[in-house]
């Protein structure tokens, strides 16, 4: 991979960003798949190219899109001179070199389930994201789902999540605490090996109205409670929890020199439309008909998905 210049950014306000875009509500057009396949790097567009449903290609393709606009709107960098590249873990990163310090400890994450896409991003601390659709189990009941997931959550959070008045409360429950330890996970970026039950999540308050965002929720580290960092919760509808992990200060900011991040406000989510997600979009690539096609032959998802995380 070549290296990428050093872009000189002069001095730019950046507040947090909170995005959200309906996938599943997306029909695009020939002429808007097209032009989507076009903002995205190579490598991006054959993989999106090798996904068996549509619904799986719009999620990949609307979370590239989502970090690209990020970036080109954000940081001042031209679309077409964005790289972006993936840790040893997955996550996606910025491959353009920053000469300003400032914009170093800019960081970013995105998540798709369900029916959205979403992108958190922060200024000056470390950041993860999750979202997780409540849903019945793909197959089987209820009851052998939770025997099955046990092992990943602490005897206080199944407390709570059984503690809820039915199947479908407790399944509520179940998924809200699943995308509080996943944000954890994938701010830190360690994927899928970390011990799930070595955090518990106090979960603050027990409902949530729909779109507004709460910061009350603990979490506990191997039975310490976690003072640095703090996790936002929102739901989007009646069925999606989102929530978004920060790093106020520890190994992020120290390495950084960032002064301990603090809350002055939470930002809501903003819901994107399509042309919303374009608006800044210069083409890499001329224009491939056979994308149309390809995507035009595919099931838009399997006959019953199921909803088991991971």
């Amino acid at each position: 991979m070549p290296r990428r210049p050093a872009l000189s950014l002069g001095p730019l306000a950046m507040d947090s960003v909170r995005w959200a875009f309906s996938y599943s509500a997306w029909a695009p057009c020939r002429e808007d798949w097209l032009l989507a396949m076009r903002l995205i790097q190579p490598e991006e567009k054959e993989r999106i190219e090798q996904f068996v449903f549509s619904r799986d290609a719009k999620a990949a393709m609307a979370g590239r899109l989502l970090i690209r606009k990020l970036i080109a709107e954000k940081l001042k960098i031209p679309w077409n001179e964005i790289w972006l590249q993936r840790t040893s873990k997955g996550k996606p990163v910025l491959a353009n070199n920053l000469s300003s310090s400032s914009h170093s400890r800019f960081s970013f994450n995105v998540s798709h389930q369900g029916n959205y896409a979403v992108l958190a991003a922060e200024p000056d601390c470390q950041v993860g994201i999750d979202i997780m659709k409540t849903a019945l189990p793909g197959s089987g009941s209820v009851p052998h789902f939770f025997h099955i997931m046990r092992r990943q959550f602490t005897e206080e959070e199944w407390r709570v999540i059984t503690s809820m008045n039915n199947e479908w409360l407790q399944l509520d429950m179940f998924h809200r605490h699943w995308a509080l330890k996943e944000s954890f996970i994938k701010a830190i970026g360690v994927g899928i090996g970390f011990d799930l039950q070595r955090i518990e999540f106090h979960v603050s308050p027990l409902q949530l109205e729909v779109e507004k965002t709460y910061n009350e929720t603990i979490m506990l580290l191997d039975g310490e409670q976690e003072k640095e960092w703090t996790f936002e919760e929102t739901r989007l509808d009646d069925c999606h929890h989102v929530a978004v992990a920060l790093e106020k200060a520890g190994d992020f900011g120290s390495k950084h020199g960032v002064a301990p991040y603090t809350t002055v406000t939470t930002p809501a989510f903003t819901k994107l439309t399509f042309h919303d997600l374009v608006a800044s979009a210069v083409p890499l690539a001329a224009e491939d008909p056979a994308c149309w096609d390809n995507f035009c032959s595919r099931q838009e998802s399997p006959a019953r998905q199921s909803s088991n995380p991971r």
